[in-house]
């Protein structure tokens, strides 16, 4: 009996970068995740966060709030 790997389940939202081919960070949602990792992040060294979306709404209205905009200086 042959086993087949299940696809991948995760949907690409977003790619950071982008400009080389160097493995840039990317976001995934994963509808088939337990609610609390549909959404994940990864980064450029094979490491992923896992967070709920309302946590992910929390980052994003963070970010457009200015909160995080001295990460960037």
């Amino acid at each position: 009996m042959t086993q087949h790997a299940s696809p991948d389940p995760s949907v690409p939202v977003a790619t950071f970068c982008g400009n080389c081919d160097c493995g840039c960070p990317q976001l995934f949602y994963v509808p088939d995740a337990d609610e609390e990792r549909r959404v994940q992040l990864t980064d450029d060294f094979g490491q992923r966060v896992e967070m709920s979306s309302d946590q992910f709404a929390s980052l994003l209205t963070q970010a457009k709030e200015g909160t995080l905009d001295h990460l960037t200086r």
